[in-house]
């Protein structure tokens, strides 16, 4: 088996869709002689601002030292980052290892009453194995995938749980209110384990406080057991004050763009405050300075150009459309803004294509190659003004307009993560010449 092969049989398990529950996870652990309780792990859940997350853990404790492992999705850039050590994909031959060992397990698998695994679960089996057996690491910053209760990474024991946000997301699985979706973005709260909250809905902080308590897991929510102040958007970044439990952060300075990003490197210090101070991991005061600054989360307010300004971001559903428009306004207050949209058909458009009207100058959607993707028409259709422009061909609008566009305008590209992953592989390959 070479590289395509084993990720051609990989993808090859979409097929059979979305399966929610630990049934084929916990077969597969115990066939695999449990790799998951060979590694410490940080498990974070939520609908938004996960990956971010992820990525200020593991850059606050790589600047203090540690090998950190990271488990991520969907990949932007290259498949293998899904499985990265201190930021770095893990090789073609290591997947290649990984997935013959996975494997045989999927066909016996197949063969019981629990039936095949899916992608997902093969690919979460493949990092718990790696992690636990092949490349053991100090620490593993896991994401959720999906919901969290009956996702495939629930079955490891963290030191410490984080969950984002709660939004309307993934509602034909999750539920369709909020106290249902928090419900389940809490069952990855295990008992005794603490939980980290960015969360500021009320109905979900108390859905995820009845979790907690019935397992009797204390919570570090953002707004009570820490405080962010003096925030000041900057050309830099954004530019804050964190006080936790333990200590207060003066002037911190992340370079990822955003409010939103606040509340993640908040979470993520909260976490790292934790993990010190009742588990001995040895991160100091510059360390924490050092990670959130040096921290980078590919496709989130991400610019590749910059005459003129080209922007990617991965707002693939209404809460991480809402944060996008918040920061172009408070960025990009005079410029002219286009942005190019396309997006999932299984998310809530209509308002999303509302608010890039109203904070667009120019309006484009387009569609891409991927199943799941919304076709023109069916964009079109939901924008009722139709003030917004077809795009049949991206990549050639794409190439025209940075060589025609004016130096102070603003492109920014935005919906499904795996748009962005298109876009940003697309654009590797062009010769900007201006």
């Amino acid at each position: 088996m070479n590289y395509n092969e084993a990720l051609n049989w990989i993808h090859g398990r979409l097929r059979l869709g979305m399966k929610p529950g630990l049934k084929r996870m916990e077969w597969m652990m115990e066939k695999l002689d449990h790799p998951e309780r060979r590694t410490k792990f940080v498990h974070i859940g939520g609908t938004n601002g996960k990956g971010s997350t992820v990525s200020f853990v593991r850059t606050i404790l790589q600047s203090a030292g540690y090998e950190v492992g990271t488990f991520t999705s969907p990949y932007i850039e290259q498949f293998n980052e899904r499985i990265s050590v201190n930021g770095v994909p893990i090789s073609d031959e290591e997947m290649v290892l990984l997935a013959k060992k996975i494997i045989p397990l999927a066909e016996e698998l197949e063969k019981t009453e629990l039936g095949g695994p899916t992608e997902f679960e093969v690919i979460t089996a493949m990092c718990l194995y790696y992690f636990g057996y092949v490349h053991p690491v100090d620490i593993v910053v896991m994401e959720v995938g999906l919901g969290g209760r009956f996702d495939s990474t629930n079955v490891i024991h963290p030191l410490v749980s984080v969950i984002t946000n709660i939004g309307m997301d993934h509602v034909n699985i999750l539920g369709h209110t909020i106290p249902e979706i928090a419900f389940e973005k809490a069952g990855i709260i295990k008992v005794g384990t603490p939980v980290v909250i960015g969360e500021q809905k009320e109905v979900a902080i108390q859905t995820i406080e009845d979790v907690a308590s019935s397992r009797k897991a204390k919570i570090y929510q953002i707004g009570r057991e820490m405080k962010v102040l003096d925030h000041v958007s900057n050309v830099e970044g954004e530019q804050f004050t964190l006080v936790t439990p333990f200590k207060t952060y003066s002037h911190l300075q992340t370079t990822l763009k955003g409010t939103h990003q606040v509340g993640n490197a908040a979470l993520a210090i909260m976490t790292i405050e934790y993990l010190k101070a009742y588990y001995a991991f040895l991160v100091d005061e510059e360390h924490v300075y050092e990670g959130v600054k040096n921290t980078y989360w590919p496709g989130r307010f991400e610019e590749l150009m910059s005459e003129p300004t080209l922007i990617v971001d991965g707002a693939h559903n209404q809460e991480g459309i809402d944060s996008l428009a918040d920061t172009i306004k408070k960025r990009f207050p005079k410029q002219k803004v286009n942005i190019l949209f396309a997006g999932l058909g299984d998310k809530p458009l209509k308002p999303m294509l509302e608010k890039l009207e109203d904070i667009a100058d120019s309006l484009y959607i387009t569609t891409f190659d991927f199943p799941r993707a919304a076709g023109i028409q069916d964009l079109h259709s939901l924008i009722e003004s139709s003030s917004a422009t077809y795009v049949e061909e991206w990549k050639a609008w794409l190439t025209d307009l940075i060589h025609t566009g004016k130096n102070d305008d603003v492109l920014i590209i935005t919906g499904s993560l795996y748009f962005i992953s298109e876009v940003k592989q697309y654009f590797q390959t062009i010769k900007i010449s201006k």
